[in-house]
């Protein structure tokens, strides 16, 4: 029997992968859309309201106006994944889509109005609904199976990596007619993906799901939406061995990530002069590369799924570590180089936690991937922001180090057996 098959009905499968990596490359293009704009407004502009508020150091202002984001996308990623396991992942989806697209027409209003603390509240109100990443990921690992879910996730990794290609692409050609306009097409444009994820998803019954029941030892039929994101919100994983090691080892290769991220477009600025187009145009030659690899990085291997993972991130360190140290050419080389072992890494370790740790629910464990990187988002932000004080360098220096111990670490975790007995009780050998 084909494999489509073997997972439902070809066209609803289809249909239900399209929607998933749609919205998901929407919500990436949305949530990329500052970083090539903030920097040249922070770091080459003139001092406005927004740049210069209450006399503090635009770097620093910066280095927040990263971090408030991801903030967001911290507890929206921790929560969400548990309420749409609750709750139906059709119905939170297009929830928290609508109130991502709304969220983006704040970010531009702030913008115009040159209103800092309303930028920061609308970035973290656009992060906190964008956290619906996980949520995505948990439709295709609960309702696919075998290679064609690996393949699935995979996939949408990509549309999430075109995302990060779409939008400093769209910033970069669109905000020469003013700053707020790439914001107003992000929400337009996801308004629009709502409606056709709306037609296309099949409506879900509410979900009692008996394991999840078990796992927290409630009965969820009295319980409403907050009270299932306060007591069952992906952290609460950290309880399980298996997983407080995953999250240890994920979260020192997420924070080498999210350095990069946030800081290469800072690090042309500083070293290149680069402007918001140039800018674009280094971030869609590295997404391009990682949305390229994404559509094979879903593929079978002999190797075991956690050492492949640690030889992915070595050479993602590599790459990072090269941008630090290297000239401006080096740097741009390794920039795009990047999106290849990133795109390896990403497939290889959810296609391997969605099959290990099923148990705990696809939504949370989902989550909590997706919540370890929002937190390393935080952190660097926060670091990097300091470090950038002194030297740009610096933050892609440390990132590229952190992301070398986590290489390190995946792999000798690799060596070690999982054993995935009752959640109560699950331990690593």
């Amino acid at each position: 029997m084909p494999l489509l098959q073997r997972n439902g009905h070809p066209v609803k499968t289809a249909l239900l992968i399209a929607s998933a990596c749609l919205l998901g490359l929407l919500s990436t293009t949305g949530a990329s859309l500052p970083y090539p704009i903030l920097p040249p407004l922070f770091a080459g502009g003139a001092s406005n309201a927004l740049t210069g508020f209450l006399g503090l150091p635009p770097k620093l202002l910066f280095g927040v106006a990263l971090m408030i984001n991801p903030l967001g996308l911290l507890i929206g990623s921790a929560a969400l994944g548990p309420v749409a396991d609750r709750f139906g992942h059709r119905r939170v989806l297009l929830i928290t889509a609508i109130g991502a697209a709304a969220g983006h027409a704040l970010t531009a209003a702030a913008l115009v109005a040159e209103s800092y603390p309303l930028f920061l509240l609308a970035r973290f109100v656009t992060g906190l609904l964008e956290g619906n990443g996980s949520i995505m990921r948990a439709m295709l690992a609960e309702r696919l199976t075998g290679g064609l879910r690996n393949h699935a996730l995979s996939w949408l990794n990509g549309a999430f990596h075109l995302g990060w290609l779409v939008g400093p692409l769209l910033a970069g050609f669109t905000v020469g007619a003013g700053v707020k306009v790439p914001f107003y097409i992000a929400a337009g444009a996801l308004l629009l993906g709502a409606g056709l994820a709306a037609l296309a998803l099949e409506r879900e019954p509410l979900r009692h799901d008996q394991h999840i029941q078990h796992v927290q030892h409630r009965a969820p039929r009295d319980d409403s939406w907050w009270q299932v994101a306060r007591e069952r919100h992906s952290l609460t994983l950290l309880r399980h061995t298996p997983l407080r090691t995953l999250f240890n080892v994920h979260f020192a290769y997420a924070c080498g990530v999210a350095a990069f991220y946030e800081f290469f477009p800072l690090w042309l600025v500083d070293i290149g002069r680069y402007d918001t187009r140039q800018i674009a145009l280094v971030n869609m030659g590295m997404c391009a590369l990682m949305t390229f690899a994404a559509l094979f990085a879903g593929r079978a291997s002999p190797i075991e799924p956690r050492r492949r993972a640690s030889g992915h991130a070595a050479m993602a360190a590599i790459a990072i570590l090269a941008v630090g140290v290297g000239n401006l050419w080096v740097g741009l080389a390794a920039i795009v180089l990047f999106g290849l072992p990133h795109a390896y890494y990403n497939a290889t370790l959810q296609g391997w936690s969605a099959d290990q740790f099923a148990v705990h629910g696809q939504g949370a464990v989902m989550g909590l991937l997706s919540t370890t990187f929002c937190l390393a988002n935080i952190v660097m932000a926060l670091a990097g922001g300091v470090l950038a004080l002194v030297d740009t360098r610096l933050v892609l220096i440390v990132g590229g180090l952190l992301a070398a111990w986590a290489a390190v670490a995946m792999r000798n975790w690799s060596a070690r057996a999982v054993v995935a007995t009752a959640p109560a009780s699950m331990e690593t050998k």
